[in-house]
């Protein structure tokens, strides 16, 4: 690296002698060309300005008229450019870096934000799944609890109108019965005064009065069960 140096400074030397010598009108490309060869070995406008002070030295500028030392430091001005620029480049690279830096955090911010309502979606979307689970659980359960309960209700109906039908044939028996006993007797009766009607006309009365009672009360029992058998 060191011979590099030496090497960039002693042709420095030499394209500033000639450049001076070309006079006001000469190129200033050696002086480019220069640069950016300084760009390349990783120089800085400080080491370019030491050299181009042992170069002013070297040739003696500084005694010399002509204009010589000003233009001396406009091929040193022209030298230091693509440095400057590298410098500039740099600097546009370190800004643009610092914006995506800050970019970059917005965006991890953002990140974390969206990451948070993510997880609390997450969160209220299992909530919500366990909820309908559970719901539909409970709706099963109570779907079961009500097929059952309209079993039994059929089954409870189907007793009571068995109950009821088994009520209505009890009681019409018993009607029969009833019927037919008062009937029985009416006729017993019957044949009671048949029998014995030229016998007594006191006891006739007597037995005809027992017996209008006897139809009463067996009309009264019919009309009672007939309600009975109406309201069963």
């Amino acid at each position: 690296m060191k011979r590099k140096l030496t090497g960039l400074s002693q042709r420095y030397v030499t394209a500033l002698r000639k450049h001076l010598e070309q006079g006001p009108r000469a190129s200033l490309s050696p002086a480019l060309g220069l640069g950016r060869r300084a760009v390349a070995l990783g120089l800085e406008t400080l080491d370019l300005a030491r050299m181009h002070e042992r170069a002013v030295i070297t040739l003696e500028l500084a005694s010399k008229k002509d204009g010589y030392m000003e233009r001396a430091r406009i091929f040193f001005t022209e030298a230091i450019t693509p440095i400057e620029e590298t410098h500039a480049v740099a600097r546009k690279a370190k800004t643009h870096l610092h914006e995506l830096t800050e970019l970059l955090g917005q965006r991890t911010v953002e990140l974390a934000a969206t990451n948070g309502q993510l997880q609390r979606g997450i969160v209220q979307r299992k909530s919500v799944e366990a909820a309908l689970k559970k719901s539909g659980e409970r709706y099963n359960r109570l779907l079961r609890d009500s097929l059952q309960l309209q079993a039994g209700l059929r089954e409870l109906t189907h007793q009571v109108l068995a109950a009821q039908e088994d009520e209505r044939d009890k009681m019409s028996h018993e009607l029969q019965d009833e019927v037919a006993q008062t009937l029985l007797g009416i006729n017993v009766r019957l044949l009671t005064l048949k029998e014995g009607a030229w016998k007594n006309t006191r006891v006739l009365k007597n037995e005809i009065a027992s017996t209008q009672r006897l139809v009463a009360e067996s009309a009264e029992s019919v009309r009672q069960a007939a309600r009975k058998f109406k309201n069963a």
